[in-house]
């Protein structure tokens, strides 16, 4: 068996060429994605690059999802009071009741305040009354127009109507009527409105 010699000259030719390749090789991983640990017959697939996300928001409160710092506390006022679930059952109970009559007054295209007033006073409720202070008089219901919105560059009141019925102090059942559709729901009073939800850019 022959021994192979190298000269010194060309181990250095030989380690010179080992680290250019093992360079290039590193060099044409770089950027790559590579699986570890596959299972037979399984494919992985190299996601795609995509602009990463902005962080997120360094204070989130608790409960609060894709919203601003401090966005549960800004809208409190949105937020309706807890019902007991003996009021919470007296409140559907309601809604019940009024719901065929707003879906009879929609198909008649009769979604006017005025008119929606009048059919739900013939189930026996009565318009509720304040005084001067705002305190309760007596009376369930009140029946109003619906908010305006911004369009454009003025505020438009749309055609419709909003109802709220005052079933306990806790307990309210709101509604709308309006041309494209209607909704009956029951809620807890809200902070400021009672048992209107308030709108937007409050």
């Amino acid at each position: 068996m022959r021994m192979q010699t190298f000269t010194p000259g060309a181990c250095r030719h030989f380690v010179a060429t080992a680290l250019f390749l093992g360079a290039a090789v590193s060099l044409t991983a770089c950027g790559e994605q590579r699986g570890t640990d596959v299972a037979v017959g399984s494919s992985t697939t190299t996601p795609s690059s995509s602009p990463s996300s902005p962080g997120a928001s360094p204070y989130v409160e608790p409960g609060t999802i894709d919203g601003a710092p401090h966005n549960g506390d800004n809208n409190a006022y949105r937020r309706s009071g807890e019902m007991s679930p003996a009021s919470a059952r007296d409140a559907q109970k309601e809604a019940d009741r009024i719901e065929p009559v707003l879906k009879r007054l929609w198909g008649q295209k009769k979604w006017d305040p005025k008119s929606v007033r009048a059919a739900l006073l013939e189930l026996g409720y009565e318009e509720e009354r304040t005084g001067p202070k705002g305190e309760r008089l007596g009376g369930t219901l009140t029946v109003r127009k619906m908010y305006p919105r911004f369009e454009v560059d003025h505020n438009v009141t749309p055609e419709g109507a909003l109802i709220g019925i005052r079933v306990h102090d806790d307990a309210c059942v709101t509604a709308f009527v309006q041309k494209t559709n209607f909704e009956v729901k029951t809620n807890g009073p809200f902070m400021e409105t009672g048992c209107f939800e308030p709108p937007y850019g409050h």
